[in-house]
């Protein structure tokens, strides 16, 4: 392989994003991770990409509905380079309304996605009764149905990142030296770094804990409901998670807290009872404190850069997140959000 024009460390969702981004620009690529890609966090089961409210627009939530918008034609490029698919379907998100005063604000809501989701996606309200066994239940009769929201199989992203990757000549590696511009996307263990250096906490790991299930529904919506995730995937398995701990012993095993999410899950939807469990995961996710990805400048080493602070919404976050460090790595335009800037983390 030739010279690298860019060094990331790290083969998470934010590494592996950044390294295609500048690939597919004409860059030669090398990513470095010892444990290899989606080793942490990135190698879960849920892989649901799923938009903020649309109301109290922001930075974060213009810049994530930017990323969902991209995510098609994102996806579709990495499977047809690479030749693996993703797992990706825009297939929607549905979500039960509690009572009335939710079902008002639900309602509400319609006009907000109207207006700032500009035409490229739905917020609607719909009778459960019009949406089929899968539908979760819900004690107003009531759900929310969106069109922005979709899913993917972080695995199969990962895998497909990788193959298109070193499709356009670049490396994914367990170890070597850093060459051209460097990037920092360590997850956990970088927020960890950081905070070794600073007055104050910069990051932290949240655990979380899902499972899947052998349960086909590949063509149905993902849903939110009774505080669960469930997420159908396109190899014939559901996906349902997760918790949220900030405390725990174990970073990398299950428990009862999981158990809770399933039997939540299962009293939501009751097209999930007798499926058998095949999995349990546990992983750390890394949480920036100002709750936004953190991405610019590296605050500790010169002339480098950060791409960290995914936590639950990396997947979704991905493709734009790719594009803007290619910009900034490669070309030296910055469009990154001042809410996403280390600063805001300090």
């Amino acid at each position: 392989m030739a010279m690298a024009d860019v060094t990331i460390y790290g083969a998470g969702i934010f590494g592996l994003s950044v390294a295609w981004s500048c690939a597919r620009r004409g860059a030669t690529v090398r990513v470095i991770d010892p444990y290899g890609p989606g080793a942490g966090s990135s190698g879960g089961l849920v892989g649901a990409l799923a938009p903020h409210v649309p109301e109290q627009w922001n930075d974060k939530k213009a810049f994530q509905l930017d990323s969902l918008i991209m995510a098609q034609g994102f996806w579709d490029e990495v499977a047809q380079v690479s030749g693996h698919k993703a797992g990706y379907a825009r297939l929607g998100r549905l979500q039960p309304v509690a009572d009335d005063a939710a079902l008002a604000l639900a309602r509400q809501r319609t006009q907000g996605a109207a207006e700032l989701w500009q035409g490229m996606a739905e917020w609607r309200v719909r009778p459960r009764g019009d949406l089929g066994a899968w539908a979760p239940e819900s004690a107003s009769g009531w759900l929310i149905e969106d069109s922005l929201s979709a899913r993917l199989h972080p695995r199969m992203a990962c895998t497909a990142l990788v193959a298109a990757i070193r499709a356009k000549g670049g490396e994914v590696l367990h170890e070597g030296a850093a060459q051209g511009r460097v990037v920092w996307a360590t997850g956990v263990a970088g927020l960890e770094e950081i905070n070794a250096q600073r007055p104050r906490a910069f990051g932290n790991a949240v655990k979380g804990q899902a499972a899947l299930l052998r349960l086909d529904r590949r063509d149905c919506p993902q849903i939110f409901a009774g505080g669960a995730l469930v997420v159908p995937h396109a190899d014939g398995t559901v996906a349902v998670g997760s918790t949220s701990e900030r405390d725990f012993d174990d970073p990398s095993q299950t428990d009862a807290q999981l158990d809770e999410v399933l039997a939540r899950a299962e009293a939501a939807v009751p097209a999930l009872a007798g499926a058998e469990v095949i999995e349990r995961w546990a992983g750390l996710r890394p949480r920036a404190r100002s709750r936004a990805p953190v991405l610019g400048s590296h605050p500790l080493r010169a002339d480098e850069f950060i791409a960290n602070g995914g936590f639950k919404i990396g997947f979704g976050m991905a493709p734009k997140v790719g594009a803007v460090m290619a910009d900034l790595v490669l070309e030296g335009r910055d469009a990154i959000p001042d809410g996403f800037r280390p600063e805001a983390s300090y």
